[in-house]
This record gives structure tokens, C-alpha cells and sequence, in this order.
């Protein structure tokens, strides 16, 4: 049987973009979620609306963060939050990141979009333990300056001297000195051997894609391209099988996955 959503408000709100809204959540009652890991998602429910998973974009010790694009009714009516507004909330669902699997190797996130938000708390996480991993580098892929995510935190993190940070647009703005291509065309730039690193890889389908053959094509083992594929995510229950891909229910068994596991399942969507 399925959990009820437990019933959380929301502390504060930030417009990241002109869609794109992050909202973090305390429990607005004593009943509280378990701990997320780097990777695992919620179903938030907007009342009256219906609910949609998202991943966390950071985890707070209070309770989950989450970043939205508003691309249909739940999202918008999420993006519409302000301060002091009840949702409900069921979680953690998923296999997340696990920087674990990448300890004594270098480390490649790339991001295209609003998938830097379920790959923030994964850098956080391993910034926060640089003596376990080799080299750290972060591509982000956007379609223009203005939908770059979080730009203060990258400037951040590419001043700071822990990572490689690398930024590409699609539509620069007149005068912008942004890399213009599509995120591919700063692997170049990465510092990283690709036989001793694990990547993890977030966006677009059509993006993941591109990237993992690249990646592996470059010499990265498929099974150390960690992919996620949120957005075929339903009911987080493994009941609905709207998630089903070959024989992968992503409720159950993502949806972080190896490379190795999910191009023959996003190979059967091409053809």
C-alpha cells in the first residue's frame, strides 16, 4: 500500500530563472522524511493539482530542496509557491548518485539544464572530501545565459581551486564571453583520464545520450557513466509502468543507472 504524502511547508522560495523556481521544505508537522541521498527524488504534491517526482537539489538538514521548471500543471503550480504554502511530500524514492564508486578516481559531472539541480548536492558532496577522489570537473550545458542554474554557485566553485568548472551556452547574449556549442565540446577542456574515471551525467535524453557515447568512446567504462532518467518517472511505487523500460522499472531500480544498463533501454526509443 502506498504511503500518504506527509504534509511539509515551505520556508523560502527563489526565482532561479524565468521558469525555474527552488523551494525548500520544512515539515509542517511532527512526521518527517528520511534523509535523501545525492541522486534520489520526491514526489511533491501540489494540492488540488497532483504530484510529480523531483529530485532533491540540495539536502538540508531541516528538510528537502527542490529546483522546478514549470512545463505542465503540477510544476507550474509548484513554481507558484510562496512562503508559509503546504504541499505534500513522499520519499526518498531511488538510487541516487553514490559518490562512493567513484573514491581514488576522477570524477566528471556533466550537466545540461535542470539537470545540474539533482547534480548539485553530488558536487557538494564531493567537494566535501577531496582526499577521496582524484580530479573533480563540472561541464554545464544551458541554452542561454539566463538559464544557466545557480550561476552565483558556479562562480563560486570555478573561483575556489577545487574543480574544473566549464560553462557552454547554446544562444549567447551579444557581447557574452559564455562558450557558445552544445556541452560535449568542453570534454576537451576536462582534466580527467578517462580509464580511471566515474561521470555522472544528468539532462536531456538526447543529451545523456550524446554524452555517455562520447564518454565511452573516449575510453570511460559504460558501467562508470552513471546516468539519471527522472524524467520517465511516475507513481515511485513500481505499480503504474509508465517508468518500464525493457525489463528496468525505474521506480524500483533508478533512476540512477549504469551506462552499460541503459543505452540497449534508450536504444529500443530511437528505433
Amino acid at each position: 500500500m502506498t504511503e500518504p504524502p506527509l504534509p511539509y511547508r515551505v520556508a523560502s522560495v527563489h526565482r532561479e530563472t524565468a521558469d525555474t523556481v527552488t523551494f525548500a521544505l520544512v515539515p509542517a508537522g511532527r512526521a518527517r522524511l528520511a534523509p535523501f541521498a545525492p541522486g534520489q527524488f520526491a514526489m511533491v504534491y501540489a494540492f488540488g493539482v497532483g504530484e510529480i517526482p523531483v529530485s532533491v537539489s540540495r539536502i538540508a538538514r531541516h528538510g528537502p530542496v527542490h529546483t522546478v521548471r514549470s512545463v505542465g500543471a503540477v510544476s507550474a503550480a509548484l513554481c507558484a509557491l510562496r512562503p508559509g504554502d503546504r504541499v505534500g511530500v513522499r520519499g526518498p524514492f531511488g538510487t541516487g548518485w553514490e559518490p562512493g564508486r567513484a573514491a581514488g578516481r576522477d570524477v566528471l559531472i556533466v550537466a545540461g539544464g535542470i539537470g545540474l539541480a539533482p547534480l548539485r548536492p553530488l558536487v557538494v558532496r564531493t567537494l566535501a572530501a577531496p582526499a577521496t577522489y582524484g580530479r573533480v570537473s563540472l561541464l554545464v550545458g544551458a541554452r542561454s545565459p539566463e538559464d544557466v542554474l545557480y550561476p552565483r554557485q558556479l562562480d563560486s566553485w570555478a573561483t575556489s581551486g577545487q574543480l574544473y568548472c566549464a560553462v557552454t551556452v547554446d544562444r549567447p547574449r551579444p557581447g557574452s564571453l559564455r562558450h557558445v556549442g552544445v556541452v560535449t565540446t568542453l570534454l576537451n577542456g576536462a582534466p580527467f583520464d578517462p580509464a580511471n574515471t566515474t561521470a555522472y551525467v544528468c539532462g536531456p535524453e538526447v543529451m545523456i545520450r550524446v554524452t555517455a557515447r562520447d564518454l565511452v568512446q573516449r575510453g570511460v567504462p559504460s558501467d562508470r557513466v552513471r546516468v539519471s532518467l527522472e524524467r520517465n518517472m511516475r507513481c515511485a511505487t513500481a505499480t503504474c509502468g509508465h517508468c518500464q523500460l525493457g525489463g528496468v522499472l525505474l521506480c524500483r531500480d533508478g533512476p540512477v543507472i549504469g551506462w552499460d544498463r541503459a543505452e540497449p533501454l534508450m536504444l529500443v526509443r530511437e528505433l
